[in-house]
């Protein structure tokens, strides 16, 4: 049996280097239909998002996993790369090391950001890729099956998802959230089509923003960001118009000055009839005037007010990690346990029955031999329960010392020491 990872992720390896290895989603279907025919016998998972690329392979006998080096050379290949060029960065993962990556991984404490929600759909959504192309087996079924139950259970029994970290995150969730009690009947500006504006717009439509403009200098940019999420781009000098109308306003540009002042918002402000505005100023340095909040019905927050509440829950993150990681351990050994004894249990079936086939024929043989002097019944009983606890006997040294090391690697050694000293067949 044989369960490992190969791959690289933010941790050791630039962007660069990421995009060159990434599959798109049809790249991924494609990649593991290619797998199945050239590692027939190989369940395998994979995992391409912007931060990671990972290839998970198992086999139930281990010549029948790829090797390493074999990974290495099939996605340098697909991707028109020299295999000495990636080699160096991608890591090899594998049995115990390699299951507690994808616990950790799932659950969010590998992620760029701790505690994103969006890691558990992509690895959830590799493995439905895998399985509806027949790539996964009994070993990748349990193991991903595992990570999204591990995962869960970190997201219930810590905080460590509850507390946003970023920027976006929390203009949404920590603020706009508490002003408004829904947001598919406001009318949200979109002012920038860059990172921060599309990733709050994301966080936007997840809380069922219907209603949004996006506007930007190059026009083309905020076509882009409309087709890419919601919305309709307006032109630039509809700004003002915009402006009186809007219920939320995100301001993320790259303006070195801001593009509304206190007076030109003046005018704008009296057409408002003071209906509130909420306005989300996520641009550094500043897109909107601080003196924008003396007007009544305006709420300003700047990204240096997000930015105190990131820096809080990022502590207290930390605080629950020690909590999250306890749970990845006991997840790890408790699978790894289950692993090897669905592995080692056939095998002991096997030697106790063939100690038991010699057994009884050795008493049959003795009691032949014994003649009219085993044909009492006590004496059959007695010789048959003495012949059974030599087994047991026999037996239970080996046999003890496989379950107590059921949950490592080792375990698998002795295994096939026991099958190869106890000549035990498939």
């Amino acid at each position: 049996m044989k369960l490992q990872m190969i791959g690289c992720s933010h941790h050791h390896t630039d962007v660069a280097f990421r995009e060159k290895l990434a599959f798109q989603p049809n790249q991924v279907v494609e990649a593991l239909a290619k797998m199945r025919t050239a590692f027939p016998q190989s369940e395998a998972v994979l995992l391409s998002t912007c931060n990671r690329v990972e290839i998970y392979t198992a086999a139930e006998e281990e010549e029948n996993c790829p090797s390493v080096q074999q990974l290495i050379n099939f996605v340098a290949s697909y991707h028109g790369l020299a295999p000495e060029e990636i080699a160096t960065e991608l890591q090899p993962l594998e049995g115990e090391d390699a299951i507690r990556h994808l616990f950790t991984t799932a659950a969010s404490l590998d992620s760029m950001v701790i505690g994103e929600a969006q890691i558990l759909s992509q690895v959830k959504q590799a493995y439905d890729i895998a399985n509806q192309g027949e790539n996964t087996g009994p070993l990748t079924h349990s193991s991903f099956q595992a990570a999204m139950r591990v995962a869960k259970r970190v997201q219930t029994e810590t905080n460590i998802h509850r507390k946003r970290v970023s920027i976006p995150s929390v203009a949404v969730a920590d603020y706009a959230s508490q002003f408004f009690e829904r947001f598919d009947d406001k009318l949200i500006l979109v002012i920038g089509a860059g990172e921060m504006g599309e990733e709050t717009l994301q966080y936007l439509i997840d809380k069922n923003a219907q209603n949004v403009r996006i506007i930007n200098r190059n026009h083309q940019r905020a076509l882009d960001l409309a087709t890419r999420t919601t919305g309709i781009a307006v032109a630039w000098d509809q700004l003002n118009d915009l402006l009186v109308e809007a219920d939320l306003i995100v301001s993320a540009t790259g303006a070195t000055d801001p593009i509304i002042t206190a007076e030109a918002f003046a005018p704008i402000s009296e057409l408002r009839y003071q209906k509130p505005l909420f306005i989300l100023d996520l641009a550094v340095p500043r897109d909107i005037d601080p003196a924008l909040s003396e007007f009544l019905g305006v709420y300003l927050y700047s990204i240096d007010d997000l930015q105190a509440v990131c820096d809080r829950n990022r502590k207290a993150r930390k605080r629950e990690w020690p909590k999250a990681e306890q749970i990845i351990e006991e997840e790890t050994s408790r699978f790894m346990s289950d692993l090897y004894r669905r592995v080692t249990g056939p095998w002991i079936g096997r030697l106790k029955q063939q100690a038991n086939e010699i057994k009884s024929a050795e008493l049959e043989r003795l009691i032949n031999k014994l003649g009219d002097a085993a044909n009492d019944p006590k004496i059959q009983k007695e010789i048959d329960i003495t012949l059974g606890r030599v087994v047991n006997k026999l037996l239970h040294p080996p046999l003890e010392s496989l379950r107590e090391e059921v949950s490592s690697e080792e375990g698998s050694g002795l295994l096939d020491a026991l099958k190869k000293l106890f000549q035990l067949k498939d």
